[in-house]
């Protein structure tokens, strides 16, 4: 093979920088276009999602996807996708690899988000694609709602109910635990008074801050505290590319909601199912909006003991329609860990695994910024190098100290980049105090 001075050049640089990712990816890039697709997949196949912007996992995505490795690819794109909702270049690829999967819903959840961020984006292909991949509309198609940790599908069934969480197995978090055990599970827990002053348990929550701070499993907590069915509604078996369906979905799980109450209906990434009308071309995305305001308002209907819990990382993007009291009345901001959280959170990790040695708060104080998720990316990094050392002695080691202060290095924050943007709108667009407990937050941490 030919010699190319300008891909000898590169090489030279990445290995004199080889944490270096733009630079990475951009041999990747000569390599492909060199026809010589075997070396290009050598230096992406190994990225860490964790440790890529949106706009690297996008070059990544995308040179990965087009030399055939769709599989990798839909790694980098999930290991992603919380940190690039917002791009419409990365929800672009990200629908092309789910396609390339076969992963018709998703697909054109991804596509619809992607047109929505930029409605000038246009591929006839991954078009032609979607529309072949469904001629015709089912007549009822079933619904997936996770019910207690258990997956079924069904139309109005619930699933047995799997483990309850409490806040017992929530890490620290102890203020905002505070506030959700007043304003939530207490309305739950005595309803004869409560209704005494007129008030009733049920109504709406909406959680937001960076990905990774544990929304999700708060949720489940809650539900658990409440001794409330908890119902997980995965987005992307809501939306649907056919005019009607999206609406019927969504009318289902209220009702599956009220016909178990007490239930806890939770819905993460809410900003897809509520997002700005504002902000969108598209008159299918607002009819959704309207009907998931009118499920939550309840004509006809009684939402007593139903709690509609939602979660988003961009609370900017949601419609100001579900802030109106009555609605998303209690919006609560879940932010990175601080340190007694953080420690509570790695000694959760820890718990029931072999380790020796392993001083939580030593670790805690060292992980600034970290979320739970990163904490957990931490953890598992490290006992990855004890089951090295494991398969090459023929021996069980334990987890300690050194196997996680030599990853310590390789782990970065997810949240600095959500910090930075939330601060902007913190500043800029608080209209009635909304991100107020951002900006106290960002004062205190001085991020």
């Amino acid at each position: 093979m030919p010699s190319d001075p300008l891909i000898d050049q590169l090489k030279a640089a990445l290995q004199a920088s080889p944490t270096n990712l733009p630079l990475r990816l951009l041999l990747a890039r000569k390599l492909m276009e060199a026809t010589r697709k075997d070396e290009a997949l050598a230096l992406l196949v190994d990225l860490e999602p964790q440790a890529l912007g949106t706009a690297d996992a996008t070059d990544a995505a995308t040179l990965l996807l087009d030399g055939g490795e769709a599989g990798w690819a839909e790694r980098v794109v999930e290991g992603c996708y919380d940190r690039g909702r917002s791009s419409a270049r990365f929800l672009h690829v990200a629908a092309r690899v789910r396609a390339e999967l076969n992963d018709w819903n998703r697909a054109a959840q991804a596509w619809m988000m992607a047109r929505e961020v930029d409605p000038a984006l246009t591929d006839p292909a991954l078009d032609e694609k979607l529309a072949a991949a469904r001629p015709e509309p089912p007549q009822k198609p079933a619904l997936r709602v996770v019910v207690g940790g258990k997956e079924g599908r069904r139309d109005v069934e619930p699933a047995p109910t799997g483990q309850t969480l409490t806040f017992a197995d929530v890490g620290g978090y102890d203020e905002l635990k505070k506030t959700v055990h007043r304003k939530i599970i207490l309305p739950f827990q005595k309803p004869d008074l409560f209704q005494k002053y007129g008030k009733q348990a049920g109504g709406g929550i909406l959680l937001y801050g960076p990905p990774g701070c544990g929304k999700t499993h708060l949720a489940r907590a809650t539900a658990g505290e409440c001794g409330a069915v908890f119902m997980n509604v995965a987005i992307e078996d809501v939306l649907d590319m056919w005019q009607g369906e999206s609406e019927r979905k969504l009318h289902a799980l209220f009702q599956l909601a009220r016909d178990r109450a007490p239930a806890v209906l939770f819905i993460d990434e809410i900003e897809a199912l509520g997002g700005r009308r504002s902000a969108t071309i598209h008159q299918a995305a607002g009819i959704l909006v309207s009907s998931f305001l009118s499920e939550m308002d309840g004509f006809g209907k009684s939402n007593q003991k139903v709690l509609i819990m939602g979660a988003t990382n961009v609370p900017w993007a949601v419609d100001p329609a579900f802030r109106r009291p009555g609605r998303f009345d209690n919006v609560v901001f879940v932010p990175p860990p601080d340190r007694p959280a953080r420690e509570a959170i790695i000694s959760i990790l820890l718990r029931n695994r072999p380790a020796r040695d392993v001083d939580a708060a030593a670790v805690a104080a060292r992980t600034s910024g970290f979320s739970g998720a990163d904490l957990k990316h931490l953890i598992e990094t490290a006992f990855d190098l004890v089951i090295e050392e494991a398969i090459e002695s023929g021996g069980e080691p334990p987890l300690s100290i050194g196997h996680v202060t030599r990853v310590l290095p390789k782990i970065r924050p997810t949240t600095t980049e959500w910090l930075s943007t939330a601060r902007n709108y913190a500043l800029y667009s608080n209209e009635g105090g909304q991100y107020d407990d951002v900006l106290a937050f960002i004062k205190e941490h001085g991020r």
